[in-house]
């Protein structure tokens, strides 16, 4: 299976720079059986999910990875932390004419051409591309102070104020992401409390998403992809909250291509069972889904391997079609623009596309 199988054309106008003034205001498109779609606002994914059915998030928060420093020659620097090993060491890519050598000292800015002020961060090694950083106090205080929220590289924009409520979900509360898992910004406290009124049960995993997860395919056969990994965690509890939902009839949704990669990875035996650690887990067309029945989902870049992620669960031919029809329909797309609801067994029309 070749990369270019999984491109589309997106004009440039598409992408969503912006979040939508209302989280849950945004569009959904609803792709059911044999790729038949149906055109919603997202705040009506409460008349799509049934009582019984579990909804599956991932509550990781984003930090303010980004940081602008200066070398003691004074030349500029760029941080992105890509993984906080403790409480005061990271891992991070760092973006300069000259890389930075070991015990070399970075003195942090407010912005891009900001002075140096008098915080700093020590250079201690380097694993692969990435550098291993050293900070004098905590680094989320550190980060709280200097750092800046991490957009993706299509949002052509610095961040703003705003993004630091926006680019996270209302429900984030385990530090460690530097990027979000998107399709849980269209969620709001009000709908999350509708849904449980309905009777939708809530479940909540872990996956710390790294910068990794903008890196583009760069090998035309997608089987020579090597896949990023992220820490997951899914502990016994969400593992019971499925089975007991799989046993009464119920449907498993994800909220986000995160959220699918951590039930898939603590599935891998074939049953689910608690997860803790690092996963590579690619998934492509061809993969047997073993937890997953439906999934909330943003629209991602073309040859992505959300793109082969979301092909492998509804088919790659219908995605391509519902995704030549958000085009058409002027969809918004990428990290603050609309949403996909994927329901294999909805019997939507084909004729609406």
């Amino acid at each position: 299976m070749q990369r270019r199988d999984f491109y589309f054309e997106l004009p440039d106008e598409l992408i969503a720079y912006q979040p939508c003034p209302e989280r849950d205001a945004s569009r959904l498109l609803v792709m059911g059986e044999q790729g038949g779609v149906e055109h919603r606002q997202f705040r009506e994914i409460l008349d799509l999910l049934n009582p019984g059915d579990l909804l599956v998030f991932n509550n990781t928060r984003v930090i303010p990875a980004r940081l602008f420093a200066a070398k003691e020659t004074g030349g500029r620097v760029e941080i992105l932390i890509e993984r906080c090993v403790d409480d005061t060491h990271a891992l991070a890519h760092v973006r300069s004419s000259k890389s930075p050598k070991p015990g070399s000292a970075l003195q942090l800015a407010a912005d891009e051409q900001g002075e140096p002020g008098s915080e700093s961060v020590l250079v201690t090694g380097r694993q692969d591309a990435l550098f291993e950083l050293e900070f004098a106090k905590p680094i989320l205080e550190v980060l709280d102070e200097w750092g800046h929220m991490p957009l993706p590289p299509y949002i052509q924009r610095e961040d703003v104020a705003e993004d630091r409520e926006r680019y996270q979900t209302v429900y984030a509360s385990r530090a460690g992401a530097v990027a979000a898992p998107t399709a849980g910004l269209h969620f709001t406290d009000a709908l999350i409390d509708a849904l449980r009124e309905k009777g939708v049960q809530t479940a909540f995993v872990t996956l710390h998403v790294g910068a990794g997860t903008f890196q583009p395919v760069r090998v035309d056969n997608i089987l020579e992809h090597k896949m990023h990994a992220e820490y997951i965690e899914v502990d016994e509890s969400v593992c019971q909250q499925v089975r007991d939902t799989r046993a009464r009839g119920g449907r498993v949704i994800a909220v986000g291509t995160t959220s699918v990669r951590s039930l898939e990875s603590a599935s891998q035996s074939g049953e689910i069972a608690p997860f803790m650690g690092d996963s590579e887990i690619f998934i492509y067309p061809g993969y047997r889904f073993k937890s997953v029945d439906g999934l909330i989902t943003n629209f991602h870049l073309p040859e992505s391997t959300l793109m082969m992620l979301i092909s492998a669960f509804a088919g790659r031919d219908q995605v391509m079609a519902a995704y030549a029809e958000a085009v058409a329909q002027q969809y918004r797309f990428f990290s603050y623009g609309d949403a996909m609801f994927i329901c294999p067994e909805a019997k939507l029309s084909p004729s609406e596309l």
